[in-house]
């Protein structure tokens, strides 16, 4: 023990170890608390969010949108959609070739939408958590 440099190695050592179990010790009290079911969103309510485009891979030049708000919960038997705070995407489902340019214009952007029909996304090509089926811009 009386060897030169023993107490700046016992100091070094005791440094390491704070840095490597300080981290751990945080993240544990810093878990954040659970998250309520958002409000029930029902058809004629107003719906707003980030307005995006995605690209499919299917034959034919289908145009698909994604409205990215806050979670909801859907009208039964709907409900939350087998999540905890119910849906935060949401896909626009285009009727026709009008109702995708008038969101196209709306790319990247805030927009609020009038919904009519939604339900939980159900088939393997959906790429949302639920799906408005009639809708309408709200300006």
């Amino acid at each position: 023990m009386t060897k030169r440099r023993f107490a700046g190695r016992l100091g070094f050592a005791l440094i390491m170890a704070v840095a490597f179990t300080a981290p751990a010790a945080s993240a544990q009290q810093a878990e954040p608390a659970p998250q309520k079911p958002g409000k029930l969103i029902n058809a004629g309510d107003v719906l707003s969010g980030e307005l995006t485009a995605i690209k499919t891979r299917r034959r034919g030049k289908t145009a698909t949108f994604q409205i990215t708000s806050e979670p909801r919960r859907l009208p039964p038997p709907s409900g939350l959609c087998n999540l905890e705070t119910g849906p935060e995407t949401f896909q626009l489902v285009t009727a026709s070739a009008a109702q995708a340019a008038q969101l196209k214009g709306f790319i990247g952007k805030s927009i609020s939408v009038k919904v009519d029909e939604v339900a939980c996304a159900k088939d393997p090509g959906q790429m949302t958590e639920a799906v408005v089926t009639k809708w309408s811009v709200v300006k």
